[in-house]
């Protein structure tokens, strides 16, 4: 039996695997292009850990606006429904394959809601 989400470090587990996921598929990887070439990856798998560690264990430590960033983001690189279906079979595949429980199913129903409004701000939906 799998263990459910405990912790950060198992969230950074999650996000660490899942990224490695993203940059192989080359759909996802012009998201993310920017933040390989200038060298930032561990910085920004940190800002993401905290984003969903402040979700699951309602911590304060995630300051900016997760909204805005995919919004600018869509300026540059624009965002199809595909790539939102294609984040979240990632998403889950990676939090089912270490994690089951009340936690992991949590996260899936916040990234799926998530990625909803998301869709809905960039008018995908």
């Amino acid at each position: 039996m799998k263990p459910d989400i405990s912790s950060r470090k198992d969230i950074k587990l999650i996000i660490t695997k899942f990224y490695a996921q993203l940059l192989i598929d080359e759909k996802m990887l012009p998201f993310f292009e920017d933040i390989v070439v200038s060298n930032t990856l561990e910085h920004h798998l940190d800002v993401i850990s905290d984003f969903w560690n402040d979700i699951l264990f309602d911590t304060n430590t995630y300051s900016n606006n997760v909204m805005k960033k995919h919004v600018d983001k869509n300026v540059f690189v624009a965002f199809k429904k595909e790539h939102f279906t294609i984040w979240t079979s990632y998403f889950f595949h990676t939090i089912d394959t270490y994690f089951d429980g009340v936690l992991a199913q949590n996260m899936k129903n916040r990234a799926t809601s998530i990625a909803t409004v998301m869709q809905l701000k960039m008018e995908l939906y």
